[in-house]
């Protein structure tokens, strides 16, 4: 999938969430939703995923952690 298409389905995804549900819950709710309605779009999606850091010679394994991972290339289904 090209990222203008993919971009597409995670802005109307995006979208969806915020009008359905709103301000006010908790960051892992709309998280935990947008998720599921990008998998349900057929796309592959990890969540909390560990994000190595590399300094001067150093790799810190879990430099932060991406909220969500989708159609990364190592994902699998």
């Amino acid at each position: 999938m090209d990222i203008e298409a993919l971009a597409t389905i995670a802005v109307d995804c995006g979208s969806k969430v915020h009008e359905t549900l709103g301000p006010g819950l908790l960051e892992s709710v709309y998280e935990a939703v947008l998720a599921q309605a990008l998998i349900r779009r057929g796309l592959t999606v990890q969540r909390q995923m560990p994000v190595p850091i590399r300094f001067d010679g150093l790799i810190i394994d879990e430099g932060f952690r991406a909220d969500l991972m989708v159609e990364a290339p190592f994902l699998s289904s």
